[in-house]
């Protein structure tokens, strides 16, 4: 098959998306290419609405159709913890177990020396700026369990702790080096419960 065609073109896109390699580009291609053009026209049209429509919430960073997401807007929620996670998957994650009833902080990555991303390039004062409204009484810290993600945690449990707020860190139920978007509900759900104070 030409190499420059459309259909190739197609597949060489595909590849940019995290996890999918040349064998599953191809497959997906192929996919889309039996579809109805209705059915094709409505995926990319998700995808178009995905980058002209969401927006980052102005108070925790989740994804939002609106500037205040739809958690940070619930008066039911618990106002006075907050669970700090790393992307925006994390977030879906957990609401999908329906357990925790808090806020969200998404730091929008981690603080990475190897890689050269200080806590100036993620989203910590944010959470501060948060944090010195008073409401706050307990910080979740729900870093991936990786060399990266420990020491994040290890920064916010640091700088946090002299405001008087609670921080805790998840149980590590979850395997390490497993990102938290993929574990199942139950351990979840376990590692929020069996926190730990920092």
């Amino acid at each position: 098959m030409e190499q420059s065609g459309t259909f190739s073109k197609l597949i060489r896109e595909l590849t940019k998306l995290p996890g999918v390699g040349q064998k599953t580009a191809q497959r997906l291609a192929f996919a889309l290419l039996k579809m109805a053009p209705a059915e094709a026209r409505g995926i990319g049209q998700a995808i178009f609405d995905v980058k002209d429509k969401l927006l980052f919430c102005m108070n925790c960073r989740n994804i939002s159709e609106q500037e205040v997401c739809n958690i940070c807007s619930d008066p039911s929620r618990d106002r006075t913890r907050v669970l700090v996670v790393e992307e925006p998957s994390t977030v879906y994650a957990v609401e999908k177990t329906g357990e925790f009833r808090g806020l969200y902080h998404v730091l929008m990555g981690v603080i990475a020396p190897l890689d050269g991303v200080s806590a100036d390039e993620i989203h910590v004062k944010d959470l501060m700026d948060r944090l010195e409204k008073g409401e706050i009484k307990e910080v979740i810290i729900a870093t991936n369990p990786t060399l990266d993600g420990e020491t994040t945690a290890l920064y916010l449990s640091k700088i946090v702790r002299p405001l008087g707020v609670k921080v805790t860190r998840i149980a590590l139920g979850i395997p390490v080096g497993i990102d938290l978007e993929f574990a199942d509900e139950v351990s979840l759900i376990k590692s929020i419960e069996g926190r730990r104070e920092m």
